[in-house]
């Protein structure tokens, strides 16, 4: 086996996942997509929720299963093994297959969280990955999040390594309660 700092998903937590992880509720269900050696799950279960990770690398589902479920499985050639199912929050950090981009969007239960920071275009002025396929185009993460409420969104440059990302912390709003109005009255009225 590789040792754990040389798979991909080690290290430090992303500071916007860290950032806005304030946003789930206590306990939530977190699916952590592309997880590679768990850097988030260990984040978020640390915070006690209950973390999923998937990637396609057996070595890094190893290592990541010390923070949670792991999946196995390559989410690009094959179905999504999670359909049907929703979480609390979905987290996706520097990935990007936009063929599955409804199906993480979709995997946000009401109420839940999508935390999402990938590389954007612009990219290939400074590094990898720099293939069209691998950046997002400007507002795409916006219109992919369409039916969420938008609490934080950025588009742009990054020092320290140099990048371009798009990243975006939006919430499913809830589902309606029978009987219950959407928004509580004002006061005085």
């Amino acid at each position: 086996m590789k040792e754990a700092s040389t798979l991909h998903g080690t290290g430090a937590p992303s500071e916007w996942i860290v950032r806005w992880s304030h946003l789930l509720a206590a306990g939530a269900t977190v699916l952590d997509v592309a997880c590679g050696s768990g850097r988030h799950m260990e984040w978020l279960s640390g915070r006690g929720h209950a973390a999923t990770g998937v990637d396609r690398s057996s070595e890094a589902i190893e290592a990541a299963s010390a923070f949670g479920r792991t999946v196995t499985a390559d989410i690009e050639n094959g179905p999504w093994p999670f359909a049907g199912q929703t979480f609390g929050a979905v987290v996706v950090t520097n990935y990007l297959w936009r063929p599955r981009l409804a199906d993480i969007v979709d995997a946000v239960a009401p109420g839940g969280v999508l935390l999402y920071e990938t590389f954007a275009a612009g990219n290939e002025t400074v590094g990898k990955p720099s293939r069209a396929d691998f950046l997002l185009q400007p507002g795409e993460l916006l219109a992919a999040c369409a039916d969420l409420r938008v609490v934080a969104y950025e588009d742009g440059f990054l020092t320290g390594p140099a990048r371009f990302v798009q990243r975006i912390a939006a919430i499913r709003p809830p589902a309606p309660v029978p009987g219950q109005p959407l928004r509580a009255p004002l006061e005085g009225n």
